[in-house]
């Protein structure tokens, strides 16, 4: 069986491959259409557990990419913070000779995930200026509604 990490050139290339013919709008509409149809199980698990289903659902993924990863959970707080000291697939990517990574791998994160999170109440960031080396990070906040205390 191919595991997920088998794609990662071919997503990176797929990438390139609609920037060049229709441009880069182009590839954040096939991120939203990924979004929007194939991102149940994070959706699903927010739905159903507020913000801890950001920690089991990257939890299980990073574990399962084999990511060089930590997560901080503050229920209290309202606040999910995940740090990603090597992306596997982004590494991936830079350690490859023959394959020139897509200008903008990374963006497909923080369209992917804000897509999915924020009609759900949370506040999706990410910092991708360390992408270069394969690092980044998120916090995901829980937004409060006007009339909430302490907003």
């Amino acid at each position: 069986m191919i595991s997920c990490t088998e794609f990662i050139p071919a997503y990176s290339e797929l990438f390139g491959y609609i920037d060049d013919r229709e441009g880069h709008d182009a590839v954040v509409a096939y991120w939203e259409y990924v979004a929007d149809n194939y991102l149940h199980t994070l959706r699903e698990l927010v739905q159903q557990h507020g913000l801890r289903g950001c920690w089991l659902y990257w939890t299980r993924a990073l574990n399962e990419e084999a990511a060089d990863f930590e997560i901080v959970l503050d229920e209290e707080a309202g606040e999910y913070r995940s740090t990603m000291y090597y992306c596997p697939s982004k590494g991936r990517l830079l350690e490859y000779e023959h394959i020139e990574p897509y200008y903008d791998y990374c963006g497909h994160c923080p369209v992917l995930y804000r897509r999915v999170l924020e009609p759900l109440g949370l506040r999706y960031e990410k910092d991708l200026s360390e992408c270069d080396r394969a690092r980044c990070s998120t916090v995901i906040r829980v937004v409060k509604a006007a009339g909430d205390a302490d907003q």
